[in-house]
C-alpha cells in the first residue's frame, strides 16, 4: 500500500518560509538542495517531508503554492506500470539512482498534476 509522505510548495522566499514552518509547526530542517532547476529546503515532522522550492538562483516565482506530492511505494517499476496503464505519463527522475534516499520518479496525471513515487522516501520520512 502506498503512503503519502511528501508535499512540495513553491515559495517566494526559502528562508522566510522555512523559518515560518519551523517556528509555527515545530518542523525540523532535514536538508537542502541547490540544483540547476531550483533550490529547496526540506523540513519534516518525522513522518512527512515538506519541500519548499524556488527557481534556480533563488529567483522568486509568481506561481507560489502547491507544486507536487509523493508516495512511498513497495515496487517502483510495478507502480510505474500501474500509473502508465491508468493513463499517467512519466515526467522525469530526480536523483542519481533509485537506491538513493530522496530519489523520486515523477509523473503527470490526466490533468497534468505532478506527483512522485519513491521506494526509499524523502529526508525525514518513515515508511
Amino acid at each position: 500500500m502506498a503512503k503519502l509522505r511528501h508535499f512540495a510548495l513553491v515559495v517566494s522566499d526559502l528562508e522566510r518560509s522555512a523559518k515560518f514552518y519551523e517556528e509555527v509547526f515545530g518542523l525540523k530542517r532535514v536538508g537542502r538542495d541547490d540544483l540547476e532547476i531550483g533550490s529547496g529546503i526540506y523540513l519534516s515532522d518525522g513522518v512527512v517531508n515538506l519541500a519548499l522550492l524556488t527557481k534556480a538562483g533563488g529567483e522568486a516565482t509568481k506561481n507560489v503554492g502547491a507544486n507536487h506530492f509523493g508516495f512511498i511505494v513497495d515496487d517502483l517499476e510495478a507502480t510505474q506500470k500501474s500509473i502508465e496503464d491508468a493513463g499517467g505519463t512519466f515526467f522525469f527522475d530526480l536523483g542519481a539512482t533509485k537506491d538513493d534516499l530522496n530519489f523520486e520518479r515523477k509523473f503527470k496525471d490526466h490533468d497534468g498534476i505532478v506527483f512522485d513515487i519513491s521506494e526509499k522516501g524523502w529526508l525525514g520520512t518513515t515508511r
